[in-house]
């Protein structure tokens, strides 16, 4: 087991179920998506969702965060139906949540202290002194002190991924997700992002959910991942990415060789 995957727990190095997918269908219409999905996430995990480019990882992201119902199945979050939720219930759940959309998703039209705020004024009884202060602390955890009165558009790439998570951190959320957080971005700052990813889990404690198809992200993070197959439509690999290079099956395997000369593992099985 991958370090990172027991620091987060009660305390007795135990590891908690804190996402439970059972037999998820995820369709649109009579086009059935993926089917028979069933995982565990665990409390302090970076659960790495990854598969081809139209396999279902954004849409299976977006059915886990109740912007998308399941045509079957079920999602829990630490043993309570969030596909059962009552609209009070679902929306006390997702006051602990937080997202990071792939573009970053910041309102062009506000400052970066403004686009944090927003949750803050929204779900917070904070004035507004203190909702400036907090917005100042989220951005200097992603390394954007001094940021505060930038537009979107006065900064780079990567500094917006970085923003867009400081306002996905603003209500301290107990689980973060990132949809393609390393799109569109070199591969400096891509691993930058990566490191801070994990830097955010082990200081807040939260629990991660990423999806995305770029290796050199999956081997840096994950502790913990699934492999949705676009063939066969449903889970067909669980575990630690190394692992899964080694010993998976032939479909991941070859997707977590992607570039290597010789993939890793070939001969076994």
């Amino acid at each position: 087991m991958a370090d990172g995957t027991t620091k987060r727990g009660n305390g007795t190095g135990e590891t908690e179920a804190s996402i439970v997918v059972r037999d998820l269908t995820m369709a649109f219409g009579s086009f059935v998506v993926m089917h028979d999905l069933n995982f565990t996430v665990r409390r302090g995990d970076v659960f790495v969702i990854m598969g081809g480019s139209g396999c279902g990882k954004s849409t299976l992201l977006n059915h886990l965060i109740g912007l998308l119902e399941p045509a079957r199945g079920e999602i829990l979050y630490q043993g309570q139906s969030f596909t059962a939720a009552t609209p009070p219930e679902r929306a006390a759940l997702l006051r602990r949540i937080g997202v990071l959309f792939q573009s970053g998703a910041l309102w062009s039209s506000m400052t970066l202290a403004e686009n944090i705020a927003l949750p803050l004024q929204q779900y917070t009884d904070l004035g507004p002194a203190e909702i400036r202060k907090v917005a100042s602390l989220k951005l200097a955890l992603v390394g954007l002190k001094g940021f505060e009165d930038y537009y979107p558009n006065e900064i780079s790439g990567g500094m917006q991924k970085r923003a867009g998570l400081a306002r996905a951190m603003a209500l301290d959320p107990e689980y973060l997700f990132f949809d393609e957080p390393s799109a569109g971005l070199d591969p400096i700052s891509s691993h930058l992002l990566d490191e801070l990813i994990l830097e955010l889990r082990d200081s807040l404690g939260a629990t991660v959910v990423v999806v995305t198809h770029e290796l050199a992200s999956i081997f840096a993070i994950a502790t913990n991942s699934i492999f949705l197959d676009v063939d066969k439509r449903t889970i067909t690999a669980t575990g630690d990415p190394k692992t899964l290079r080694e010993h998976g099956n032939d479909a991941v395997r070859t997707f977590l060789a992607r570039g290597a000369t010789k993939p890793t593992g070939a001969t076994h099985e």
